[in-house]
């Protein structure tokens, strides 16, 4: 692993496949995040209209304008040398892409997927994303973020940054990529997981408000060891029942429609 938590892809059979699950069209602006030394890159350039590439190591920024110089000159690529935290802090008119392709660092994944997706404390607040990202995670985070999907095994435990990914997505795996694809060699597994937009807004479905919704969430990941009618004080398990949850359960085992039945009771209620 690189100074800034890179593990490069090396494969370019792998970095195709990305390309094909991202379903790149020539109408596309792609945002790919630490491009790296440019394996996908190459791959992205190929078939998208546009291709805006973040890199914040300086020595491989300078590597891939030599690399990649004429899609620079042609104003196909754009090489931008920025933390993407902070690109993606900037205003909306300076983020013009309608995908998200990378092979992020994982010690990056919640912080980028939670800038990467609408902000929960705005009501209708509109995705950085309009169509789809094809992101590279770690084996075990990608089996969270899809637990309890029609893509996921159901029994699977969830967490609030599956929640906070589901309301807005639906993620699947697309398929597993070995250690050995790396250089330096990760000691973890990988799998890409492709985040397409719902086709219908959770919240306006279910006629909840985003800062509602999330603030019983989050009150019901307080304490994770403890029950859910502990977390969410509540002095009667009516609501519990009326939304066919447990009344040992935890947090962790509600469902995305378990949670939008015990927003409504509560709303309701008050």
């Amino acid at each position: 692993m690189t100074k800034l938590g890179q593990n490069f892809l090396t494969s370019k059979s792998i970095a195709k496949r990305i390309v094909e699950a991202a379903e790149i069209k020539e109408s596309d602006v792609v945002l790919e995040i630490g491009p790296g030394r440019g394996i996908l890159t190459e791959e992205l350039l190929k078939c998208a209209k546009k291709l805006i590439a973040v890199e914040k190591d300086l020595e491989l920024f300078n590597f891939l304008n030599q690399r990649f110089e004429k899609f620079i000159e042609s104003g196909k690529l754009t090489l931008i040398c920025a933390d993407i935290r902070d690109f993606l802090k900037k205003p909306a008119k300076h983020r013009i892409f309608n995908k998200v392709v990378a092979n992020i660092p994982y010690y990056l994944t919640g912080q980028l997927l939670r800038l990467l997706l609408p902000k929960v404390d705005k009501v209708g607040l509109c995705p950085l994303w309009t169509e789809k990202m094809v992101l590279m995670l770690q084996k075990e985070v990608a089996q969270r973020v899809v637990a309890q999907t029609k893509f996921g095994p159901k029994k699977d435990k969830m967490n609030l940054l599956a929640i906070s990914v589901q309301v807005f997505s639906d993620p699947k795996i697309a398929f597993r990529v070995s250690a050995g694809n790396f250089s330096p060699r990760p000691r973890v597994d990988s799998a890409v997981v492709v985040f397409s937009k719902k086709p219908e807004d959770f919240f306006k479905k279910h006629g909840l408000s985003q800062k509602t919704f999330f603030k019983l969430v989050k009150a019901g990941f307080a304490h994770k060891r403890k029950l859910l009618k502990s977390n969410l004080k509540l002095s009667k398990t009516e609501f519990l029942t009326n939304c066919r949850v447990a009344e040992n359960a935890r947090a962790e085992n509600l469902s995305l429609e378990n949670w939008a039945c015990l927003v409504r009771c509560q709303t309701s209620n008050v």
